[in-house]
């Protein structure tokens, strides 16, 4: 990433929280694409999620988390069972294995509850410092910054919080975002990332910060 043509000065503090006020008066109370009814449906999807579109995820478990909403129920599921519910998602046969593994130990650590820390949920079969990051953010209100490839790609293409891993990208960010929009700034990202600032042909003459944007090759 650090190929990128960047022009830095266009990221002063003033310009960073200029960058976020607008993207929030475009859409004030963000929310996941992932379809959720509690925290352990929240964090099965995030799971499930891993090189995998939200859309696709959505598919796979209008029907599951009807029925299975609990490390119990996906327990008594099991793992065939699970897997002929999310077989159209990639990885499905580790996915599952990790959400039957993840659903044990929810019940025999954590009283079949979510973990309200990143340390435990990181424990858990299948769960990354990312994944952990979305669930204290969407589940606990936590101003997580969850680095997945859109925030990745675009923190490093305006400028906003450059660097050559996603936790140091995290780490820019964290100390980067104002207070104030900390909240919702990971699904901000996603969303500008998703469908803005795409990977192959970003939409500059849709974008709403522009003119903020570090991107040298932008098109005007």
């Amino acid at each position: 990433m650090s190929a990128i043509p960047i022009d830095m000065s266009k990221m002063s503090p003033q310009n960073i929280h200029e960058f976020f006020r607008r993207l929030k008066e475009k859409n004030p109370e963000p929310k996941s694409e992932l379809e959720w009814t509690n925290p352990f449906t929240l964090l099965v999807a995030v799971v499930l999620s891993a090189q995998a579109t939200d859309i696709g995820v959505n598919k796979a478990t209008k029907t599951l988390f009807k029925t299975v909403n609990t490390p119990e129920k996906m327990l008594a599921l099991g793992e065939d069972g699970l897997k002929d519910h999310i077989k159209t998602i990639g990885l499905f046969n580790t996915k599952a294995k990790n959400v039957i593994a993840l659903s044990r130990m929810l019940i025999d650590d954590h009283n079949s509850n979510v973990p309200e820390d990143r340390d435990a949920l990181v424990k858990l079969p299948g769960v990354g410092r990312k994944t952990a990051n979305v669930v204290l953010n969407v589940v606990f209100g936590q101003p997580t910054m969850a680095v997945d490839t859109h925030i990745f790609r675009v923190s490093n293409r305006t400028g906003l919080g450059p660097g050559k891993t996603p936790e140091k990208v995290e780490e820019a960010l964290l100390k980067r975002v104002p207070e104030e929009y900390a909240l919702h700034a990971h699904h901000w990202l996603i969303l500008h990332g998703r469908y803005i600032c795409k990977a192959r042909k970003p939409d500059c003459a849709a974008c709403p910060v522009n003119d903020l944007c570090g991107f040298k090759e932008k098109e005007t």
